[in-house]
């Protein structure tokens, strides 16, 4: 099992699956880089490992600069790819190697050996128009098909989280919906109840991005009135000179004890990544989305999830936390280019008050936190939603049957 290496994110989803196969017998050697390596044994026992270098993509720190940045980039990860799967065929020369799972790695399809890549992304959105989309797309759908399948992870109805990535109007030959998946969904798991005005802030993704939306957030929590959580996410980065009383501080936490942050949290502040999304719906958490910049598969969960009514979500440049966490039921003033489509009635169905109202959305007055605590009701995926994230384990037994 093999996920890339843009964060932690697509490691993190890969729990389930490995929790699962380990469930039905089969030994699993997992190829990732230090830090996923790191990540994995801290969640398992009985798990060989191996080290396979990642795509080592990098973001501009101009935002606009970006997705030139990243186009820039795509020699470089196909060369990565042509490189991932020669090192692949070697290694199943070497090692009885039964199947192999890719997480949104391209190059690890083997021709004798049943191959399954994961993804939720099957439309890219390239925030270059529809035909740059489609024209992605095409070429997308052909490294796809090199698999024998394509599992996507995402509910099979319109009770989905991930939109139009996951939906496309024609599907790869290839693609099954297999659920959500989090490593917080486990039915052995305890309840807390939320800490009232209790705050926590989980920092991620690549750099330089990672650094400067911790600094943000951390200058915003300092602030801040109540109680924090500060994960920051990387064993590298330097612990602030002060930390103040009414802030915890880890540099990155995991497992059981990250769960239990996140349980006892009243609104949990963090990126609008797929994997942090389905983990937050697994726990029915409230949250503020902060998509980063000029990431448009993030901006575009983000602005899914406020207009669907699920989570609250703002712009990075927007951000102020205790404005947010005082206004979190509530939408950020709007301008005119950045117009949200109405929620779902049918998404909204078990909101506390009804449908979430717009006339007010352009409103620059905050109200008290109690009344933002009872606005921010309104928000909350589908109960129903919550039955997908058992869906993969049918999927993962009947593919392992052919191995």
């Amino acid at each position: 099992m093999a996920p890339l290496d843009w964060g932690l994110g697509h490691t993190t989803r890969c729990i389930p699956v490995i929790r699962c196969l380990q469930g039905l017998g089969h030994k699993v050697l997992f190829a990732g880089n230090a830090a996923q390596r790191s990540f994995i044994k801290e969640n398992f026992e009985g798990i060989d490992f191996i080290h396979l270098d990642g795509y080592a993509i990098t973001y501009s720190r101009r935002n606009k600069w970006l997705q030139a940045g990243l186009l820039l980039q795509i020699p470089g990860i196909l060369r990565k790819i042509r490189a991932e799967h020669e090192w692949l065929k070697k290694l199943c020369g070497e090692r009885q190697i039964d199947g192999i799972i890719s997480d949104n790695r391209y190059g690890l399809w083997h021709e004798s050996v049943p191959s399954v890549i994961m993804t939720h992304q099957l439309r890219v959105k390239t925030g270059l128009g529809n035909m740059a989309d489609g024209a992605v797309q095409r070429t997308h759908y052909r490294m796809l098909n090199r698999f024998g399948a394509t599992w996507v992870a995402d509910a099979p109805d319109d009770a989905n989280l991930a939109g139009e990535l996951s939906h496309p109007k024609v599907l790869p030959h290839t693609a099954s919906y297999i659920g959500l998946l989090s490593r917080f969904a486990n039915d052995g798991i305890s309840r807390v109840e939320p800490v009232y005005e209790k705050l926590l802030i989980l920092i991620s993704g690549p750099e330089p991005q990672r650094t400067e939306f911790s600094q943000m957030l951390w200058r915003q929590a300092v602030k801040y009135g109540g109680p924090v959580t500060f994960v920051e996410g990387s064993e590298d980065a330097p612990a602030p000179a002060i930390i103040p009383a009414h802030i915890t501080y880890h540099r990155r936490i995991a497992g059981p004890a990250l769960e239990g942050l996140i349980r006892e949290a009243s609104v949990v502040v963090c990126r609008s990544g797929y994997s942090t999304i389905m983990d937050l719906v697994a726990l029915g958490k409230k949250a503020v989305l902060i998509p980063t910049p000029g990431q448009t598969e993030q901006e575009y969960l983000a602005r899914r999830m406020r207009e669907c009514g699920y989570f609250f979500s703002i712009r990075q440049d927007d951000m102020n936390i205790a404005e947010v966490v005082a206004h979190n039921g509530q939408q950020p003033a709007l301008s005119k280019n950045d117009i949200p489509l109405p929620p779902s009635p049918a998404h909204n169905a078990n909101a506390k008050g009804g449908i979430r109202h717009q006339a007010h959305l352009a409103s620059d007055h905050f109200s008290g936190f109690q009344k933002a605590v009872d606005e921010a009701q309104a928000f909350g995926p589908p109960r129903g939603i919550q039955s997908g994230f058992r869906m993969h384990e049918e999927v993962i037994r009947d593919w392992t049957r052919q191995l």
